[in-house]
């Protein structure tokens, strides 16, 4: 980080200038051309030699915009057109606004900042080429403040009198409608206030891609991730929200250990990109369709990703904080530039003790999805609005839903209970606005207009996930306050059970001593949904499934790349989540008749009466007709751990019923390349068949402990089917029976006689506290819970021990 002393000179050496190349700005000189611009020239004078590229410019400084405001006789009358005004009253706000830059727009700059504005051109001109004309609030950007996107960019400007038009132009957006509204909430002072004009050279992301990164995920807070935003063409697509772009995490601690780190991508539909218009054309750039074949293609290649996120990590460790960055790479020289940083200004700021997190208690029809923004919940009744000029109609609890919105939109965004856009991604002006208002938001949906009519009564959930769900309906939601603190010790760990990867970085936040128990099917099922013996027998399979199969794998090398893909990623993320803490990833424990539901699955799938004592487990993973699919399994858990560097991730074999299986199961993953012991891998068995407790000793000489499956281990000890719908039978299913505990202590015993991991990951602690107390008594080392009960099951431990009440919970429905 800089040191303030060593910037002094700078400081006084331009104080009564009106235009500053970047190269001579700092961080110190936020007051006189703004964060924005303050920030480029930081980079360019700090970050150059370590690799940063940002285009050079110049910047009109606030003085300058002050004395053009004072040389129109521009001061006084804005004051009093704004006394007064109602900033809630939207027709009020647009009127006041409009005639305010009009006022500005048609001023004549004074020749002193015309005439040094011309010189800094020229000399920049020199080189060629076209230039961005971007504002830069003097109060923008500070880290309790985000005025992003509230004044005006210009793009691919050419010639000295287009520049000048564009810098009035500029100057008049510091009174756009949502700027004004902007200061009055968060109690700036209008005349407080100045713009900087910066003029950038443009980088040629026209012909090649541009996004936007976050230093941390945007929806989580979880800090250990950069989050990256890519489409074609110019970046304004992005920011403004007119497009879904590719999403890219990448892993900070294994990108620094040089490892690959990108843990998870998601690929965007963006079906529009922004390009130069060419010599003759309207306007300086115009919007194109994106060729099919590129759209099913990522716009970033890993390499790209990857740099960009030493770039960014570079970035924060300089500012010392979370920061939101713009990036383009140039089509012609194939470099990659960074075009802004600022500080992110939502999640970073959010210090409280106490949070909040929102459930469902209920279930409805799905009728739209999108990309989730935030993690509450709302529920109101639809309003439609297709035009910016009838945004007035939203009232206080409405669901706004729209096309797109942009920063324009703001002064009714904060009236909605949720917004429901068409198009948009997580690093759009909208989304970093509905965060910053807390409203919940599902962008990208690309036919909520159609689909959500005028008047409906709907639920807009974001707790579920990256993936925001609009359900018919008004559906019960309990909002858990949870107060946090120092916990107590426990003579055990309390871990957790994570199926779904999307909610790990909320998840990891709460106390615990890792995850016992990661399930892959969750992962199979929702993150592909394809029987892996489809993926392997593509194209020989039938034309839908055929078609379904290359539809689901765009963006992967082909259809099996695309399974271990997805098996990585998901895996990854959980691993990475709670790194470096152990991840105990358990293989599918699919039974037949629910690898049936994926689709193929029927082709490949015996009928069996009785699926839960079926082909599953370690016998399906030893069998010859599922070798295939299994070594796919085997190649992400590797990749993963190998390549990625999440070596605490663990695994973990259920359902194994002989020693002979135990031990061909062992020799099986470690022809896959997964040997017990190398790179630390331990081998965990779920201890869930009464054969496992019985010969518990016998079967750990091949495991480095036992998780206890305790669903399993009650129902194969009462011989009840715990699928069954039978209240009668539900009735006597019951994990603290005395049978199931006898089974409990034989299997706890064997392992602390050889020194071996014992824990339990079944559903028994959630359920019955009483339970995980009996548990913790006969010496367990480790109960997995269910996220939702970690902390009630934590006190309910502690309850004897002193000091236990520093962290609480208390659940309303609303």
């Amino acid at each position: 980080m800089h040191s303030p002393n060593h910037l002094n000179a700078s400081v006084d050496m331009h104080g009564a200038a009106y235009v500053l190349p970047f190269e001579q700005l700092r961080m110190t000189d936020v007051d006189k051309v703004g964060g924005k611009n303050a920030s480029l020239g930081e980079m360019i004078s700090q970050l150059n030699e370590a690799g940063v590229r940002v285009p050079t410019g110049f910047a009109t400084t606030s003085l300058a915009f002050r004395d053009f405001l004072a040389h129109n006789d521009l001061v006084q009358k804005i004051a009093e057109r704004l006394t007064r005004l109602n900033v809630e009253d939207v027709r009020a706000l647009s009127e006041a606004g409009s005639e305010i830059r009009q006022w500005i727009a048609t001023a004549p700059l004074q020749p002193r900042l015309e005439a040094e504005i011309r010189t800094h051109y020229e000399a920049l001109a020199r080189a060629g080429g076209s230039f961005a004309v971007r504002s830069s609030a003097t109060a923008e950007d500070l880290p309790d403040a985000s005025f992003a996107g509230q004044q005006e960019s210009y793009l691919n400007v050419e010639g000295i009198e287009d520049v000048l038009e564009k810098i009035r132009l500029v100057f008049a957006s510091l009174y756009n409608d949502r700027a004004i509204s902007y200061r009055v909430h968060k109690g700036f002072a209008h005349a407080d206030v100045a713009l900087s004009a910066g003029v950038q050279r443009m980088v040629r992301a026209d012909c090649g891609a541009a996004g936007v990164m976050f230093t941390l995920d945007t929806e989580s807070g979880f800090d250990d991730v950069i989050l990256i935003t890519s489409s074609y063409g110019l970046g304004e697509t992005i920011v403004q929200g007119a497009v879904n772009p590719d999403e890219f995490y990448v892993f900070k601690p294994t990108l620094r250990a040089d490892k690959a780190a990108i843990i998870r991508r998601n690929l965007g539909s963006k079906l529009i990109k922004m390009e130069f218009a060419a010599p003759g054309e309207a306007g300086r750039v115009k919007t194109l369709a994106v060729p099919t074949e590129l759209r099913n293609r990522y716009s970033l290649s890993d390499e790209d990703v990857t740099a960009l996120a030493r770039i960014a990590l570079l970035i924060e460790v300089h500012y010392g904080r979370p920061m939101d960055i713009e990036w383009g790479k140039d089509g012609q020289d194939g470099q990659l530039y960074i075009l802004q940083a600022r500080p992110e200004t939502v999640k970073s700021q959010q210090k409280s003790q106490t949070e909040y997190r929102y459930a469902l208690k209920g279930s409805a029809q799905i009728i739209a999805r999108g990309r989730a923004i935030g993690q509450k919940i709302g529920t109101g009744r639809v309003r439609v609005v297709t035009d910016v000029a009838n945004m007035e109609s939203v009232q206080p609890g409405d669901v706004l839903v729209a096309d797109m919105t942009d920063p324009n939109w703001e002064p009714v965004m904060k009236r909605a209970a949720a917004i429901v856009t068409n198009r948009g991604g997580r690093t759009c002006h909208a989304a970093i606005i509905a965060r910053e208002l807390g409203v919940p938001a599902v962008v990208g949906c690309g036919d909520a207009t159609q689909t959500l009519k005028n008047g409906m009564l709907v639920t807009v959930s974001c707790a579920q996930g990256d993936e925001g769900h609009i359900y018919d309906g008004l559906l019960e939601t309990e909002v858990t306050q949870i107060q946090r603190g120092a916990m107590p010790e426990l003579p055990i760990k309390l871990m957790m059970n994570v199926g779904n990867p999307q909610l790990a970085f909320a998840f990891c936040q709460l106390p615990n001593a890792g995850v016992g128990l990661a399930r892959l099917e969750f992962i199979i099922n929702n993150n592909i949904g394809i029987h892996p013996k489809a993926v392997l027998d593509y194209p020989h399979v039938s034309p839908d499934l055929k078609k379904a199969v290359e539809s689901a794998a765009r963006g992967h090398a082909s259809p099996r790349a695309f399974y271990v893909d997805k098996l990585t990623e998901g895996i990854a993320t959980i691993g990475a989540a709670f790194y470096p803490k152990p991840v105990i990833v358990r293989l599918s424990d699919f039974k037949s008749n629910e690898y049936k539901k994926l689709m193929g699955g029927a082709r490949y799938e015996p009928d069996e009466e009785n699926p839960m004592l079926g082909f599953r487990g370690a016998s399906r993973y030893l069998a010859a007709e599922f070798s295939q699919a299994f070594a796919m399994e085997c190649q992400a858990l590797k990749y993963a751990r190998n390549e990625m560097g999440l070596t605490n991730i663990e695994i973990m074999v259920p359902f194994v019923r002989t020693l002979e299986q135990a031990k061909e199961v062992v020799a099986l993953l470690e022809k896959y390349g997964l040997k017990r012991g190398e790179e630390g891998l331990r081998l965990i068995m779920m201890c869930e068949v009464p054969s496992n407790a019985i010969l518990a000793a016998a079967f750990l000489q091949y495991f480095d402990g036992f998780s206890i499956g305790s669903n399993d281990l009650t129902q194969l000890t009462l011989g009840l089917d715990r699928d069954s719908g039978l209240a009668l039978l539900a009735a006597d299913f019951d994990e603290r029976d005395p049978a199931v505990k006898f089974l409990l202590e034989r299997a706890i015993a064997a392992c602390h006689a050889q020194g071996k991991y014992i824990g339990i990951c079944g559903q028994g602690p959630s359920d019955h506290p009483d339970f995980a107390a009996w548990l913790m008594a006969q010496g367990i080392g480790s109960i997995s819970l269910n996220p939702d009960s970690v902390l009630q099951t934590w006190r309910t431990l502690a309850a004897q021990l002193p000091n236990s009440t520093t962290y609480q919970e208390t659940a309303t429905v609303q």
